[in-house]
């Protein structure tokens, strides 16, 4: 399939967009419907989020499941199987009678959905040049940022409307649509290949061979922790705009879409930013601005509750300099690997998901009605990032075949 044609490379982009964005888009769509669900189901609100929990265990497992599968048998066939997968749950979870098989359908279709997020980020490097990815990346996440800005609305209006089951149906439906999409405009990007072994044993070591390459696990963690620092937020988020500045339901979307609009931002002037400069040096002035941020934000909480506008300001910076540093950062992890691509692109996604987790965890254990635990975990995260771009600087990734450790048959 020629890239070089407008129309093709446009469809390209937009189905890989969509693969990627099926996850948030599941878990943002379903929020809205958590206490119908919990008196449909005769059970509360902390069961339901459960649900939540056990997709998010799915999504980290599967990813490593899906990486070899993706570098023995191809990228479409793994991937079509997994988004039926996905459709299927998606279905079944409309038609739950009870909570527990609602969480257990709930990781069943975070299993199959996940198969998007490690196909399409191997794709990218199959299918672009190195030079190009962080640029793709960037447009990935322009489709991808419409989730967290629409699907709430989407799941409030489908519950307003019709009912929570509705939620799970119109899922399966895009799902269709996103089978269809792959189906029609997406290439086979890589081809079966028999010497890639499925055995336990030899997949473990497969994944211990990627983590050897230094400079893919800094850039892996760099990106990992960029997705925590956003967690972090997020998972406060209710707290910082509805407790602490006593905004409504309605207002709180508004400024949630508003700070989601500013990353969906940084991710397109990060197009033009490449122009001008690597996507290290990016990486590395976006990294230094977060810390900045953040700091300035931890030392504003600190003191008297700041005006709402200072807030929104500081976290329009902070989602805007992610936008720009998470494309850059994953396209810099795909690009230190030039084997094993499917393994190393599920291994970037477990980590990320699976640290994100992790620290959206810590920041609701630690919660104590203020700010503090949000901003100190988002300053934290930023350092560390900054440091794993730092030590990656100049660190090869694998230049040839013949420099690779020799795969396992």
């Amino acid at each position: 399939m020629d890239i070089s044609n407008r129309r093709t490379y446009f469809r390209i982009i937009i189905t890989l967009g969509f693969l990627i964005g099926l996850n948030p888009f599941s878990i943002d769509m379903y929020l809205p419907g958590f206490s119908s669900i919990a008196a449909s189901l005769g059970t509360d609100v902390a069961t339901v989020g459960l649900s939540l929990a056990s997709f998010f265990a799915g999504i980290c497992l599967g990813q490593l499941f899906y990486g070899p599968i993706l570098d023995r048998f191809g990228r479409k066939k793994p991937l079509l199987i997994g988004l039926s997968i996905y459709l299927l749950a998606s279905v079944g979870c409309a038609f739950v009678t009870s909570v527990e098989q609602l969480i257990a359908l709930r990781f069943v279709q975070a299993l199959g959905g996940c198969s998007g997020m490690v196909a399409s980020r191997a794709m990218v490097r199959d299918i672009f040049p190195p030079q190009d990815n962080a640029r793709v990346f960037s447009m990935l996440i322009l489709v991808m940022g419409v989730a967290p800005i629409i699907a709430p609305s989407v799941g409030g209006a489908l519950v307003t409307f019709f009912d929570w089951h509705a939620i799970f149906i119109v899922l399966a439906v895009i799902t269709a649509m996103v089978m269809a999409a792959v189906i029609l405009f997406l290439p086979e990007s890589k081809g079966p290949d028999a010497s890639v072994s499925l055995d336990p044993v030899k997949v473990a070591a497969g994944y211990f061979r990627v983590m050897l390459n230094r400079r893919f696990v800094l850039y892996t963690l760099a990106m990992a922790f960029c997705s925590a620092a956003l967690f972090g937020y997020i998972t406060s988020s209710p707290l910082l705009f509805m407790e602490v500045y006593g905004l409504g339901e309605f207002q709180y979307s508004m400024a949630f879409s508003f700070c989601a609009f500013c990353l969906i931002m940084g991710s397109q002037v990060n197009r033009a930013l490449l122009n001008r400069m690597t996507e290290e040096r990016a990486a590395l002035l976006t990294g230094g601005v977060l810390i900045a941020v953040t700091l300035i934000l931890l030392l504003l909480m600190l003191g008297p509750v700041p005006h709402l506008a200072v807030v929104l300001t500081c976290m329009a910076v902070f989602m805007f300099s992610i936008g720009i540093f998470n494309p850059n950062t994953s396209a810099l992890a795909m690009t230190s690997v030039s084997h094993n691509i499917g393994m190393a692109s599920a291994m970037t996604g477990f980590v990320q998901m699976g640290l994100s987790a992790v620290i959206a965890g810590m920041v609701s254990v630690f919660a104590n009605g203020t700010t503090i635990p949000m901003v100190l975990t988002m300053f934290g995260c930023s350092l560390i990032l900054l440091a794993c771009v730092l030590f990656a600087k100049g660190t090869p990734g694998e230049l040839s075949e013949t420099e690779e450790v020799p795969a396992a048959h």
